[in-house]
């Protein structure tokens, strides 16, 4: 298996970015978009737990505009199919905490999606 290919690395660079984007911009069509169609999604939040598409869908739908910025982003990929992202975040709504996040994205039929997410936040040291 080969672990960083650089067209890999490229392509999902590029599609964790387009997330993020959307993220800050409370894009939920675009959200949606990029989680994977199906009752095995799952996604774990700050104060919620998602299994299934239907109910990332049900979170997005809630979801109020923030701004945060991002530090420590590492991507890797394994073969051509796989990666990891995993982030640290910082908010200002949330003083003395970082966030953590880490998605794990897989290449479908209509582009890198992601299959599974984890976001929570710690105190900062």
């Amino acid at each position: 298996m080969i672990v960083d290919d650089p067209q890999t690395l490229a392509e999902v660079t590029a599609v964790f970015e387009v997330y993020e984007r959307a993220l800050l911009d409370n894009d939920g069509d675009m959200l949606d978009a990029m989680f994977l169609t199906s009752e095995k999604t799952v996604r774990y939040g700050v104060a919620e737990i998602q299994y299934g598409i239907e109910e990332v869908r049900l979170f997005r739908a809630v979801q109020k505009p923030f701004s945060r910025s991002l530090s420590r982003t590492l991507i890797t990929t394994y073969g051509s199919n796989v990666a990891i992202a995993s982030t640290l975040f910082h908010r200002e709504d949330f003083p003395g905490e970082t966030g953590r996040q880490m998605q794990t994205w897989i290449r479908t039929e209509d582009g890198w999606k992601v299959a599974a997410a984890h976001v929570s936040m710690m105190t900062s040291d």
